[in-house]
Formats: C-alpha cells, structure tokens, sequence
C-alpha cells in the first residue's frame, strides 16, 4: 500500500472509530435516561363508560353525548330501544350523521348492547337471531363503532345443557367470522341461567374464534363455586374490550377484588357503569361513580407495588 492509500485508509479507520464512540456514549447517556422515565402501571389503559341501560334511557343522542362529556364517562354502549334512537332502521345518512356527532366528540361509541341470544330450540327462532345480530354488527359498523354485545341466554327444559352449550357457541363462531369481516368485535355478556362461569369458558371453547369475547357482567353467580378469582381466571384470556359494572357503591360486589384482578390483568378496554338505581341527579351520580372507580383503581395499583 502506497502513502497516499495508506493515509486515506487510517483517515477513514479514524472517522469511523470517532463515529462508534459518538454513538456508544450517546446510547450510555440515553440508558439511565430512559430508566428514570415513569413506568407505565398496569391497568392504566383502563377507561371507564357508560351503559345507557337506566342512566342514559331516555336521553336523545345529543344529550347523551353531552352529559357523558361533562361526566368524563367518555365511551358509551347504546343499549337498543332507548331514546337515542340508533337502531338497524336507520338511512345511510342517519348512520354517517351518528358517526359524525361521536367524531365531533371526545365520547367513543364503544359498540351496541342487544339481547339477541341463542339458546332456542326453534331453528327459525335462531337463524332469525343470527340474522338480526349481523344487521347490528353492520349498523355498529356504520357507525364508527367496534362490536355488538350478545347474550347466551338460558337453558331449557327437556334440552341437554351441552347441546344447548353447543348451539350457543356454534352460533357464536358463525357471527364472530362475520364482525371479523366488518372490524366488529361480537361480545358476549355473563347473563342468563348459562351466567355460570364454567358454562361461559365451555361456550367459548366451542365457539373458538377470536373475534367472539366475553363482556364480564359482574353478576352474584361469580362469587359461586370456587370463587371470584378462578371464575375470572377461567375467562380471563377471553375477555373482550367491554365489561359492565354496577354502582360501586350499592351492592355487595367485591369491586375493590375485581378491579384487583382486572389490573393485574393489565386489561385496556372499557368498564361500563350499567347503572340500576334512580337518583335525583344522574348527571352528579355519574361524576361520583367516576371517583369512585378511581379510587378503587388506584388502590389496586398500590396494592401491586
């Protein structure tokens, strides 16, 4: 190698050797930086919302979006029927007109809460709850929404309850492939005579399809058995992006235990207030139920270390 090659040479060897030093200190000065950033705690993606199953019954979607606004309850389920008037009826324009109220808003429409349920032993009464449930994923579609809410429902008299366990979660599969197809999330919600919680994980087990979740219903029946802790173990990873809660503070419902499992969980959907009482001012009782979830979810946090 003559000088002038050899110069060049150890001239590059020397950039390239004051490029990696630059470069190994900057990552040494980030690391410790980035230790001493606030570490994100589990269940802080948790929001909490409403259900408009008694609060929000008889409000019409402007007010029901305003007060969910002023409350900070701001994801809302449209339970069907009530005055906001949302329903599969609705024109293309009235669809794009609701999408665009939310979108205009901090309010999320989380989805849509039927009672279509699949537990009939009449083939027409169930291939007519099929099809209704697919024109309510396609209406949540349209309106910027991400699922419909399903029930089981119950167990019938003279019919196996594994056959009626079958139908159920076969019923499941054939609608979670179809929201699938809309971006529509199908949810299940804990109810009915099938609210055990060993039934729902055996449902989902035949409807085995990722797109069919649980809506957690905080129903008595939880307690049973084995307890609140292996109840919610057993659905635990099947656990969609909804659950409903009553008030925090009317009923015996162990929801300082609850929030616990659902923090460790690290859940990040919503926990909707389905909210059975009457007070006075629905409004001020929604800001206190917030607080009170609040609470309940910082001390589960605290309780993690």
């Amino acid at each position: 190698m003559n000088k002038a090659s050899e110069k060049r040479n150890c001239g590059m060897n020397r950039r390239h050797f004051l490029a990696t030093a630059v470069s190994a200190g900057a990552a040494a000065l980030a690391a410790p930086m980035a230790s001493c950033a606030p570490k994100r705690l589990k269940g802080s993606r948790m929001r909490l919302g409403l259900v408009t199953y008694q609060w929000g019954r008889d409000w019409d979607l402007p007010t029901l979006i305003a007060n969910c606004e002023k409350t900070g309850l701001l994801g809302v389920e449209l339970r069907v029927d009530h005055k906001h008037g949302v329903s599969p009826a609705l024109s293309a324009a009235q669809r794009a007109e609701v999408k665009r109220r939310f979108a205009d808003s901090p309010v999320t429409c989380v989805g849509l809460g039927t009672n279509h349920h699949f537990d009939s032993p009449d083939p027409d009464a169930l291939k007519a709850e099929i099809e209704r449930t697919k024109a309510w994923l396609r209406l949540s579609r349209d309106i910027g929404a991400s699922g419909v809410k399903v029930k089981p429902n119950n167990f019938h008299k003279g019919v196996p309850h594994e056959k009626t366990i079958e139908q159920i979660g076969r019923s499941l599969r054939e609608l979670a492939r179809y929201g699938a197809e809309l971006g529509q999330q199908l949810r299940l919600e804990v109810h009915g005579t099938c609210c055990h919680l060993p039934v729902i994980r055996a449902i989902m087990e035949v409807a085995d399809h990722p797109n069919a979740r649980v809506c957690w219903n905080s129903n008595p029946q939880d307690l049973e058995d084995e307890g609140l802790e292996y109840n919610f173990w057993l659905v635990r990873d099947c656990l969609g992006d909804t659950a409903h809660v009553r008030e925090f503070n009317v009923e015996s419902y162990p929801y300082d235990r609850l929030m616990e499992l659902f923090v460790n969980a690290d859940y990040s959907g919503w926990i909707l207030l389905e909210a059975r009482t009457n007070p006075p001012d629905r409004v001020r009782a929604m800001i206190e139920q917030r607080r009170l979830w609040k609470e309940l979810v910082q001390r589960a946090q605290a309780a993690l270390g």
